[in-house]
């Protein structure tokens, strides 16, 4: 029973496969040849490659570019949109003269021609990463901070791709991701991040005073910011002391009248005063009212 089971198998597969074979023959196929990623750098030319084994007449080639939707790059034998400006044909592949950042995105040529098996069509994915210099970075640098402080310096460029690495300058000379490594900065106590592009300084110091600069970089180029210039002061005790003793003076004399008026009267010839003046206001509506009462009755 075994042996007749897988017999009837095999039976089964042989007829599959004589059926689809059937069926490309009669209708052809369509096949993908792969996918390819292409590097090029912004404003330089880039070569969209249709792998296909040869040109005909009666070859059919379309290009489209697969992004938010499905855009037609190639189609009836003419290049579409900006390309028809920028880019020139080379038999199924595309040369791009002069490349941006908004041409980055996946591709796909699609090659259709008769066969005799049927009508064929193959497939060619290509994605094209555009690589960006970055431009002038924003550089934060507060104009002054005080001693003791913490103080944050910051960078940043949103142009590069890939994502550049940031470098802070003082006077010119670079700074050491770690501090602890260059003699010449050995007092200074700081944290520079390459990849956020802050520089923070724990507790600044009148040594760190000086004009800062910072340059993003990466594989395609880079780009600094002017420099500004940070003075770090030193907190004045002699101003803060003068400022205390002024305010506890005022406040010392100040309790010193109210003693002093409590002590002569003031306040309690105030409250009799006003204690005598309620007495005769209500002195005065007694009478008003025995008056008012008399003349009712009579």
């Amino acid at each position: 029973m075994a042996r007749r089971s897988r017999h009837h198998l095999l039976l089964l597969l042989l007829r599959y496969l004589v059926v689809v074979l059937d069926y490309h023959k009669a209708y052809g196929f369509s096949a993908s040849k792969g996918h390819q990623v292409i590097t090029a750098i912004e404003y330089q030319e880039a070569i969209l490659a249709c792998k296909y084994p040869k040109k005909t007449v009666s070859s059919r080639l379309e290009w489209k570019k697969l992004r938010h939707g499905v855009s037609l790059v190639y189609y009836q034998q003419a290049l579409q949109g900006d390309f028809k400006d920028r880019a020139e044909m080379i038999d199924f592949s595309i040369r791009i003269k002069n490349v941006t950042r908004n041409d980055a995105g996946k591709y796909r040529c699609e090659v259709s021609a008769p066969s005799e098996q049927g009508q064929n069509l193959e497939e060619n994915t290509v994605t094209l990463e555009v690589l960006v210099a970055p431009a002038v970075p924003s550089c934060e640098v507060p104009n002054s901070a005080l001693r003791g402080t913490v103080v944050e310096l910051r960078c940043q460029d949103k142009e590069g791709n890939p994502a550049p690495e940031y470098m802070w300058f003082k006077n010119g000379v670079p700074l050491l991701e770690n501090p602890k490594l260059g003699s010449q900065i050995t007092n200074s106590s700081y944290i520079m991040n390459p990849k956020s592009g802050t520089l923070q300084f724990n507790t600044v110091s009148k040594m760190d005073s000086g004009e800062y600069s910072c340059e993003a970089r990466n594989s395609v180029g880079h780009r600094r910011c002017p420099g500004k210039r940070m003075h770090v002061d030193d907190l004045n005790i002699s101003v803060i002391i003068a400022a205390v003793v002024i305010v506890a003076l005022v406040i010392s004399v100040f309790g010193l009248g109210v003693c002093y008026a409590q002590r002569k009267g003031y306040f309690s010839k105030e409250t009799s005063f006003q204690k005598s003046s309620s007495a005769s206001k209500a002195t005065t509506m007694s009478e008003n009212d025995f008056k008012h009462t008399k003349s009712f009755i009579i």
